[in-house]
Parts: C-alpha cells; structure tokens; sequence
C-alpha cells in the first residue's frame, strides 16, 4: 500500500529501494500465495524499472558509475523525453544493474509476504469480504488488532 503525502521531493537510496520493493509487490504476492503470477503486474513493473533506470542514470546512486549523468531528460513538464548519453558497452552495464537492483527488491518483496503470509491472508480475505479497505483497518490487520 503506497500513499504519497505529496510533502518529500527527496527520498534517499533506501526510500527508492523500499519503493521499487512495493511496486513488485503484487507479482511477489501472486508468486507467494499462488505458485504463479498473471499480467497484473504490468504497470507496477513498468515503475519499478524507471525508478530503478533513474537511480542509476539520473540520481547517480550506484558506485559503479557514481555521480555521472548517464541520462538526459528533456521537456521534463512535457512527458520527459530521456535519452541515454552513454556508450553501447555502458548502456548494457545499466541495463544489467537496473535488472539485478529490481530482482533484488523483488526477492525482498516476497521474503517480506513469505514471513508474513497469515497477515496478507487476512488481508485478502478482508478484501474479499468488503471489496475496500481503509489505511486504519489495513493497520489494524497487519498489527493483529482486527480479525477477519
């Protein structure tokens, strides 16, 4: 569950890592709970792949390449065109980066729902059951306070 306050314009390595973790987050819930996953998934890791592209092109937040600008964006208030100014051998570096950085985060995502596959159990079945869910009933089920 992801809810933007829309006051933090900053976010660290570690809040961008959490991110891309939380959008893999519903192909690792598929994974853990059905041995499977279907194309649900599509938007969510369409995100994780430019957050990830973006720490390591634009916010230079990899050791390999530290503080280089690897990409340029364009009309940024128009759609943000980007264009790498790279290399061919360095445009595969990033492209093998950004896959090990979204198999990393994803791994954590189901590690995270494996460890706590009662909890998203409930989860679902409160879903099922009334179809939405508020932030305060979602907290109350992950900490154990209502039972469903």
């Amino acid at each position: 569950m992801q809810v933007d306050t829309g006051d933090k314009y900053l976010l660290t390595r570690e809040e961008i890592e959490n991110k891309i973790a939380t959008f893999t987050g519903g192909r690792a819930a598929e994974e853990v709970t059905f041995g499977t996953y279907t194309t649900g998934a599509s938007n969510d890791i369409e995100q994780a792949t430019k957050l990830a592209r973006a720490m390591i092109t634009r916010y230079g937040m990899t050791q390999d390449f530290d503080m280089v600008a690897l990409e340029t964006v364009t009309n940024q208030y128009l759609g943000g065109d980007s264009s790498l100014a790279c290399s061919p051998q360095t445009q595969r570096e990033i492209d093998q980066k950004v896959v090990e950085l979204v198999k990393q985060q994803h791994e954590k995502a189901k590690k995270i729902l494996s460890e706590n596959k009662e909890k998203l159990d409930a989860l679902a079945q409160y879903l099922y059951n009334k179809e939405t869910i508020t932030g305060e009933e979602f907290m109350e089920i992950l900490t154990g306070g209502m039972k469903q």
